[in-house]
């Protein structure tokens, strides 16, 4: 379970098995859970998070959105070639 970016109490990451499907991070604070897509930026689950921080989480995707998905392309192109 790859971290790949942490702001203030949101803690973003991808699972290692989820390479086949499309580019998407997880986000999690204190017990809450959200998954969002990158391209375009959508949350596809939210478990515990209110409408003040789903608003907060899709702005700090929106606003590393290119770093979030080069860090997806680069761990599964990488994972993917180990797999070769």
């Amino acid at each position: 379970m790859p971290i790949v970016l942490i702001v203030g109490r949101f803690t973003f990451y991808f699972f290692s098995n989820e390479g086949t499907e499309p580019p998407h991070v997880h986000v999690d604070a204190a017990d809450n859970s959200a998954q969002s897509w990158l391209s375009p930026v959508d949350l596809q689950s939210n478990r515990g998070f209110r409408s003040g921080e789903r608003k907060q989480i899709q702005q700090i995707i929106e606003a590393n959105r290119t770093f979030l998905l080069g860090k997806w392309n680069e761990f599964f192109s990488s994972q993917n070639a180990d797999n070769a």
